[in-house]
């Protein structure tokens, strides 16, 4: 049981699903990654790149099973990682922004957005506290003063 729940982790179970089309992921991240992208256009004044949403799937499954597995062996690369991963999907699978704030869906999907960004501030302070303690040093002996 510990090694299915272990590698659930990975996100095994998306790339099992994730099929020649991204699978339903794809499917659901579609034309919220549509509405971003013409959003942050309007705003920005700038096209977004043309990228396919299957390849943004298997990026999100790749990040997250990379960075997780990294940062479970307490790796500054794997935080990066999962930062990287939470800065490019919560904002697109937590679309709060297209739900008027008295519809109940509003209230779920801003839920998750914030809790998506309490993720990160997380990872913020793990990687400012593990890069704000010294390195260690090896031992250098202790020069014993000379006796006459």
């Amino acid at each position: 049981m510990k090694f299915v729940c272990f590698w659930s982790l990975f996100g095994t179970h998306r790339f099992k699903e994730y099929g020649t089309d991204g699978g339903p992921t794809a499917r659901a991240l579609k034309p919220n990654y549509n509405i971003f992208t013409r959003r942050a256009a309007s705003i920005l004044g700038i096209g977004a790149p043309k990228v396919e949403v299957n390849h943004l799937v298997a990026a999100n499954i790749a990040l997250k099973g990379i960075g997780g597995g990294l940062f479970i062996l307490n790796s500054l690369f794997g935080a990066y990682l999962l930062l990287l991963h939470l800065a490019l999907t919560a904002p697109l699978i937590n679309d709060f922004y297209n739900y008027d704030i008295e519809k109940p869906e509003f209230s779920q999907v801003f839920a998750k957005f914030t809790q998506s960004l309490a993720l990160f501030g997380a990872l913020l302070f793990y990687l400012g506290m593990k890069n704000s303690i010294p390195r260690r040093q090896g031992k250098k002996k202790a020069s014993k003063p000379k006796t006459h």
